[in-house]
């Protein structure tokens, strides 16, 4: 698989494409959040026609970042890639959006066709950058507590292997919540008044947020979207199941999570032609990538509009 970024780095927006590298590739999604904007999910049902995706598009702009996609059937239109319907082919490439409207950047801007052409151009199987590009360009975390105490989320990625299997995971954390680490450590979140974090779950349950959260108006903010990558062959029965255990992971390293005001979404992705394994191992394999893709996503993530990232403290 190949991944390939465009940011807006003036507006604070982008989008991130997740593309075969010369090929066509099963898929399968788990929708968490309930609060989604998507494009072209039903065709990763198991009972979708279509057996095989050409892309996977990931961006900023809320729902008007869908018209992104465009630009990446472009892309393969070009090259001849996509489902065959007699007269050419018709590009399969499944969306999902995360609100980055605001803060940091200008709530009118947002991902074009040409930004996902551009980033399924410069998709690379290697050498991928992380932190606040691409679909995380605008991202925050920790929005529960309004914005001022929030910080900068990012685009993440890591990677897992069991002798010739592997399985990566690449997350775009948007997320209402905190993010932690291995340890339950507050990691990127809601920002107290000292050093410290609000702890959102904790002040949640006990009604006890700041008075200037104004929590309602904050409602859309949210969205995490993870892509699980496997080189496994794994049928889209197999693949849903994949995405749906991959969730575990948003579950132990962001909190609270998968909420009425998040669109979290999970796409998992297999070769045609892939490894035998068993599927259980691959779950728990991408359990573990996409936990590390969580943390690497704030770890790397730069700050901006007064909004800190942890990357500009781990440099200091």
């Amino acid at each position: 698989m190949a991944v390939g970024h465009a940011s807006d780095d003036i507006g604070a927006t982008g989008v991130t494409v997740v593309r075969g590298i010369d090929a066509p590739f099963r898929a399968g999604c788990a929708l968490l959040g309930r609060a989604t904007g998507t494009r072209e999910l039903d065709a990763l049902s198991p009972r979708h026609l279509v057996d095989r995706v050409d892309a996977i598009v990931l961006t900023g702009g809320s729902a008007f970042g869908l018209d992104s996609a465009g630009g990446v059937m472009r892309w393969m239109e070009e090259r001849g890639r996509g489902f065959p319907v007699g007269v050419g082919v018709v590009p399969i490439v499944p969306a999902a959006v995360v609100f980055d409207l605001a803060p940091c950047g200008s709530p009118t801007a947002r991902p074009s066709a040409s930004m996902a052409y551009e980033a399924c151009d410069l998709a690379r199987p290697n050498d991928i950058a992380e932190g606040s590009v691409g679909a995380g360009t605008g991202t925050t975390v920790g929005k529960a507590a309004g914005v001022g105490r929030a910080m900068k989320g990012g685009v993440g990625l890591s990677l897992e292997t069991a002798g010739e299997l592997q399985v990566a995971a690449l997350a775009v954390v948007n997320a209402l919540g905190d993010v932690r680490d291995a340890d339950g450590h507050i990691l990127a979140g809601a920002r107290g008044d000292g050093r410290g974090f609000v702890d959102l779950s904790r002040s949640l349950a006990a009604g006890s947020l700041p008075a200037e959260s104004r929590f309602a108006t904050r409602a859309l903010h949210n969205t995490t979207l993870a892509v699980v990558m496997t080189n496994a062959a794994m049928s889209r029965e197999e693949l849903a199941q994949l995405a749906a255990a991959s969730s575990v992971a948003l579950g132990r390293r962001i909190t609270p999570v998968g909420t009425s005001y998040d669109g979290d979404v999970v796409f998992a992705t297999s070769p045609l032609h892939g490894l035998p394994s068993t599927p259980l191992q691959v779950e728990v394999l991408a359990v573990a990538a996409l936990e590390g893709a969580i943390e690497r996503a704030v770890r790397t993530a730069r700050g901006r509009d007064g909004i800190p990232g942890l990357a500009d403290e781990v440099a200091r």
